[in-house]
């Protein structure tokens, strides 16, 4: 740790938090600190995963889910951390944002950011590594199968993450 503070990145800023916060979980952080509520509390424990981030170690390293409830921010110093609102750039929505808006794939919503950065990570972890077109279906399970929706939303959420997949090029190998 810095003796001047945590420095990590969220959502491609530049942030640095006092040494004192680090044994504040990454989510309070996010949300009482930064103003960024799109995450999600929801169990607390880690199991339901609305407070899934994208967490990236080095820069052009692989991305990986974070359930940031449990997480404290002194485990993200130095690093990236992605949230739902960095998934847009400007007011141009996402790819998944726009597929679960035309796929209706929420009803409360709740749990909708833990199920969209779960998704986002497994298109970087398919751009690196693509699967097999008959693997898709398990790949998707793989990321976001933990995920918790009360509404049972699951069917909504994995046809639109599909959707996704096959859309955007280089992510299935032919």
């Amino acid at each position: 740790m810095s003796t001047n503070g945590i420095p990590l990145t969220v959502n491609g800023k530049p942030v640095t938090r006092p040494n004192e916060d680090a044994s504040l979980p990454l989510l309070d952080v996010l949300q009482e600190y930064l103003g960024l509520t799109g995450t999600k509390l929801g169990c607390g424990i880690g199991q339901c995963r609305a407070c899934t981030v994208a967490v990236q170690d080095t820069p052009g390293g692989p991305w990986r889910n974070v359930q940031s409830c449990l997480t404290p921010l002194a485990a993200v110093s130095g690093k990236s951390v992605t949230t739902v609102e960095g998934l847009a750039t400007g007011t141009a929505l996402h790819p998944l944002q726009h597929a679960f808006l035309t796929e209706f794939a929420f009803q409360c919503g709740y749990c909708t950011p833990g199920f969209l950065m779960a998704a986002s990570v497994l298109l970087d972890q398919l751009r690196r590594a693509p699967v097999a077109r008959d693997k898709v279906d398990d790949a998707i399970m793989a990321a976001i199968g933990h995920n918790v929706c009360r509404c049972t939303g699951y069917f909504r959420y994995f046809s639109a993450v599909r959707k996704v997949v096959l859309a955007q090029p280089g992510l299935v190998k032919a």
